[in-house]
């Protein structure tokens, strides 16, 4: 029964005929001690993972489907990892808990390209394959980042997640957008460093080998102000770009450089307390997945952090911000406002054809336990 499955806390089942373990054993949150060593497994790397590893490592190769994953595969196994362990922290590991979960559910609903009147196209370059080839992309709207400290707590989720999942962003890299401040269609292109023009976060236009010799620098201060002899997580994803004639970036139909990634995204496109609609986007020079993967739990962290703003604004009783409100929420301001809307975006090749849907149907689902998407 998979009810008290989920209350295991160590299971040996060391020496006996075992062919294969079954997946919902990843699914088992008390799980921290198991024993599957001296059993003949039909997957030999299996095999030797389970007379060699911790039991989180078997859990999360079961977890990520098992056989035949490569090493894009191990890096997305290992934020997969650390995200389950947020997630099981919060739910506080107890499958007891699941009935109240499923009544709590964050709400969101896909529109299809095929429903949407305007739905935003974003252009690769071929040029981008050699320097950060993968790109997901999508559209969010409905999110109220007005009240109190909502827009703080927003940014510093997509902080955290550049540090957890997004490993320092050496695997991948976060940016959002105020859909309102974007000219689409988008390119997705490369530029030589001397010609790439950039208006970063905080700081006035300059171009991106510039940027890089001042971030450069800095990265340096603050190492030798620390008495590190590593370098800082800065230095590690500056470092991605190093010997690189073309530097990526994400350009809109006025040739507004919006995004260079993985070192920042615009001043000009970023977001405001009155940002309704956004547009999000994670690169990577890793995989296809790991994008997608980071997508589905930035989505799940805003749903988040949008609901327990409702329900804080809920709790202050204020009348009045209501009236502020714009959109969907405004018609129904309580706990269970109008679920936040996720606009699929197409990326497609020079030639129109598609390379990416997002999100498509098999997406999210890393995060369906947290989330109900209705599509």
């Amino acid at each position: 029964d998979h009810s008290h499955l989920c209350l295991f806390q160590s299971l040996d089942v060391a020496n006996n005929h075992l062919r294969e373990l079954p997946s919902a054993l990843a699914d088992c949150p008390r799980l921290k001690d198991a024993n599957f060593r001296g059993n003949q497994l039909k997957d030999k790397r299996l095999e030797k993972m389970v007379n060699g590893c911790q039991t989180k490592a078997i859990l999360d190769y079961l977890r990520a489907g098992g056989r035949g994953k490569g090493r894009a595969e191990s890096t997305r196994e290992e934020a997969r990892k650390k995200k389950r362990e947020k997630q099981q922290k919060k739910d506080g590991g107890d499958g007891e808990q699941d009935e109240v979960e499923e009544a709590s559910k964050l709400l969101v609903k896909v529109l299809h390209v095929s429903e949407n009147p305007a739905p935003v196209v974003v252009k690769v370059s071929p040029g981008v394959k050699d320097v950060r080839p993968f790109i997901v992309c999508c559209v969010l709207k409905g999110v109220n980042l007005k009240p109190g400290n909502a827009l703080k707590r927003f940014l510093s989720a997509q902080t955290k997640l550049h540090e957890d999942i997004c490993e320092k962003r050496t695997v991948a890299t976060i940016a959002t957008h105020d859909l309102q401040l974007i000219k689409a269609p988008l390119m997705y292109d490369v530029q030589p460093p001397d010609t790439l023009k950039v208006t970063p976060l905080g700081r006035k236009e300059i171009k991106a080998k510039d940027l890089l010799r001042q971030l450069q620098l800095e990265a340096e201060e603050q190492r030798k102000q620390k008495k590190r002899q590593n370098v800082s997580g800065l230095h590690r994803y500056l470092q991605l770009l190093d010997g690189k004639d073309n530097y990526p970036c994400l350009v809109d139909a006025d040739g507004v450089v919006i995004s260079f990634p993985p070192i920042t995204n615009s001043e000009r496109t970023k977001i405001r307390r009155d940002t309704r609609d956004l547009f999000l986007e994670v690169t990577s020079d890793t995989s296809l997945q790991i994008c997608k993967d980071v997508m589905d739990t930035l989505i799940l962290k805003i749903a988040e952090l949008n609901r327990s703003t409702l329900e804080n604004r809920e709790d202050s009783g204020s009348d009045n911000e209501s009236d502020a409100l714009s959109g969907p929420a405004a018609l129904n301001p309580s706990q269970n406002a109008q679920p936040m809307v996720v606009e699929q975006v197409r990326v497609v090749d020079t030639d129109g054809n598609l390379k990416v849907l997002y999100p498509s149907k098999t997406d999210l689902s890393t995060v369906s336990s947290l989330l109900t998407v209705i599509r």
